[in-house]
């Protein structure tokens, strides 16, 4: 195949090549082969006796070889950032800063796969063939509603921890802050009314782990208004939302249905006015999660809220998937979970909250991602919650 040939980089945009260049992983050995010694033990003849050894006794593999600690990070690129489908190759520099963010924050090696196909049966295929060589499945970037599925059977069919990060870790840190706002604002779990835009992989998700923490008045909301159950487009996951939400089938737009809400959670990419959010209760809790531009700015949510998040670095309350995935798979891995469990979810949202539970403040509802204090404890709440098979859903 004959490609285009590439113009000339901006200058401006170089440095951020220049940390591209190459890629940004590598595989680095533990000990050097620096010897015919050395190298009759690691490979032939003394490695056929490690292999016989696993051949006969399965459970050895995870004392001799580095599977059981190595994360794939699977990506089909159909949903990648705000890019959406861009296919297998151009995803290929997220997955691989994903794999550098598992090594710089949970000292776990990973590996970028991803496949050139968006047949949900090819990829359930082909990560389960490659499954031997690795201890947890962290898939990335999949579109919904395929992603649910293949998720779901995926997790059914291996015995390693599976997680699909944009469902879950945005689930956990948001759940995670949303407690310390509601604390803040002096409302209860049971009394918050929110509404939540986009229903795709992290805004269902979202709704499913609030729902599990008491929160009972949630409407989700997609580019034709409200789920309710008068429509008749709804796919069958959106279908389903409808038994634990929107209760009192409210119709209406996102800005229509803010009006008297406590609550809202942007994850869309719409864009919501400032007279909407002016319509909702007396210090709402703002989360604009879009990336880059936030439903609605900031500056201007802050004039009514309690609590305002979004998604950037460049302003209060970042919510970070980076506070979650990490500390989520180091301690499953470290524990031997055999799966990421519910309970383990909330275990890690409660501990990513805790870690600013003392210094917390309109400006600090949840921690820095390079607080070091946050996987560790989130790695060790996803241990105990593995090991009890349960978790409290902490209010302070």
């Amino acid at each position: 195949m004959k490609y285009p040939e590439p113009p000339p980089l901006d200058p401006a945009l170089q440095p951020i090549f220049d940390a591209h260049d190459r890629g940004k992983i590598s595989v680095e050995l533990k000990a050097p082969i620096d010897s015919v010694d050395v190298l009759s033990k690691v490979y032939s003849p003394g490695v056929a006796e490690v292999c016989t050894r696993i051949a006969d006794y399965p459970t050895e593999k995870a004392k001799y070889t580095a599977a059981p600690g190595i994360v794939a990070v699977v990506s089909d690129g159909t949903a990648v950032l705000g890019l959406g489908d861009i296919g297998a190759e151009a995803s290929l520099p997220v997955m691989e800063g994903k794999s550098g963010l598992f090594k710089q924050f949970a000292g776990l090696d990973s590996f970028p796969i991803v496949l050139n196909t968006t047949d949900v049966d090819e990829i359930i295929a082909a990560v389960k063939a490659i499954a031997p060589s690795f201890g947890g499945i962290n898939l990335e970037d999949i579109s919904a509603p395929r992603c649910f599925e293949i998720e779901d059977r995926l997790k059914q069919e291996l015995d390693i921890p599976v997680m699909h990060d944009d469902q879950h870790g945005t689930a956990i840190v948001v759940t995670a802050a949303l407690r310390n706002a509601r604390m803040l604002s002096g409302r209860k779990d049971g009394e918050m009314r929110i509404v939540i835009a986009g229903a795709g992989a992290s805004g269902i998700a979202c709704a499913k782990m609030l729902y599990s923490t008491g929160v009972r008045d949630i409407i989700l909301t997609d580019s034709k208004g409200a789920i309710h159950p008068w429509r008749h487009d709804l796919t069958p996951v959106k279908q389903q939302l409808l038994s634990w939400t929107n209760h009192e089938g409210i119709r209406g737009t996102t800005e229509e249905i803010l009006a008297g809400k406590d609550c809202f959670i942007g994850l869309s990419g719409s864009t919501i006015s400032e007279e909407a959010i002016a319509s909702m209760n007396d210090d709402p809790i703002i989360f604009a999660l879009s990336n880059p531009t936030p439903e609605i700015h900031p500056d201007v949510a802050a004039k009514y809220a309690t609590v305002v998040a979004t998604g950037r670095s460049d302003f209060p309350n970042q919510i970070n998937n980076v506070l979650a995935f990490p500390g989520i798979f180091r301690g499953a891995m470290e524990v031997g979970a055999t799966a990421i469990t519910e309970d383990m979810k909330i275990a890690a949202a409660v501990a990513i909250a805790d870690v600013v539970l003392d210094e917390m403040s309109r400006d600090r509802i949840i921690p820095d991602p390079f607080d070091p204090r946050v996987v560790p404890a989130v790695t060790e709440a996803v241990k105990k919650a593995w090991i009890d098979g349960k978790a409290e859903w902490v209010i302070r």
